[in-house]
């Protein structure tokens, strides 16, 4: 826990939601590489303790396969040419310690051995860190989203308007319920993903992982709202923790694939169930 490391892959001159379109370059050169590009939404880039960055970039644009073009490589943070140009704050909120940079990359050496498994395994790296972390975003989605329950019921209970509880109202008692079910849904919804992936992996519970991935930030971003209308005015405060946990809440349907990107793969897993049934 003394030394952090952050992944440097999302660029601001292209759509990163399709990882191949990224133009970073690796290019060997002798027994080290060379890396120059432009990073942004280098999560954790910010924090003192970040000494490593796992940058991905292309090794071989040419390649035939388009998923085999990519690499990753250790940089140290301190190595030349690796420049931290400004913090990227999510809604205003700038998430100190941990932040968010953009970072340029010029002409920034490193060892050969730094290479991670191989040139053009890149994606393969990376699917095999975003199943689990994708259940690590939804699980914390959960919690969120219970904070808020919890945090709206308590309001309600205490809030006076009209003549009676704000507790009373018909509307309230409606939304309470329903966040109660898209919580338990979502939640069986991520216990069947990860019990998928422990018992046959990352790649055969795919389809479960992108499905919890499009639910349960759109539940918690839903649940949230409810509760600040229950708080009122003192919902956009900082006061209630309602607003940071509706701004974290709403970057999760981007950060990781967006929304439309997993649910074309979720379509398209779908539909090539059936083909073979035509």
């Amino acid at each position: 826990g003394t030394i952090r490391s952050a992944f440097a892959m999302t660029e601001p001159d292209v759509a990163s939601s399709d990882a191949t379109n990224i133009e970073a370059r690796i290019e060997r050169d002798g027994g080290d590489y060379i890396l120059n590009g432009r990073k942004w939404w280098t999560s954790g880039a910010n924090d003192p303790r970040c000494k490593v960055l796992i940058f991905m970039g292309k090794s071989n644009p040419d390649h035939t396969n388009r998923h085999q073009q990519q690499s990753m490589i250790l940089v140290p943070m301190d190595t030349p040419g690796v420049k931290v140009l400004r913090h990227l704050p999510v809604f205003g909120y700038d998430d100190a310690p941990h932040g968010h940079a953009e970072i340029s990359f010029e002409n920034v050496r490193v060892p050969a051995s730094n290479m991670l498994l191989g040139e053009g395994r890149g994606f393969e790296i990376a699917q095999g860190r975003l199943g689990p972390g994708r259940i690590h975003h939804c699980m914390r989605l959960i919690g969120r989203a219970e904070r808020a329950l919890e945090s709206m019921c308590r309001r309600s209970l205490d809030r006076v308007a009209f003549g009676r509880p704000i507790a009373d109202q018909g509307v309230t008692r409606e939304r309470i319920a329903n966040a109660r079910i898209m919580i338990d849904q979502t939640r069986f919804l991520v216990l069947n993903a990860a019990h998928k992936m422990d018992t046959v992996g990352n790649k055969d519970a795919r389809q479960e992982i992108a499905m919890i991935k499009v639910a349960a930030p759109s539940m918690a971003c839903q649940v949230i709202d409810w509760a600040m209308q229950v708080h009122g005015g003192g919902a956009v405060s900082d006061d209630f923790g309602l607003a940071r946990a509706y701004a974290s809440s709403r970057t999760l349907r981007f950060a990781d694939g967006p929304d439309e990107v997993h649910r074309n793969a979720i379509a398209k897993m779908e539909l090539g169930r059936h083909l073979g049934r035509l």
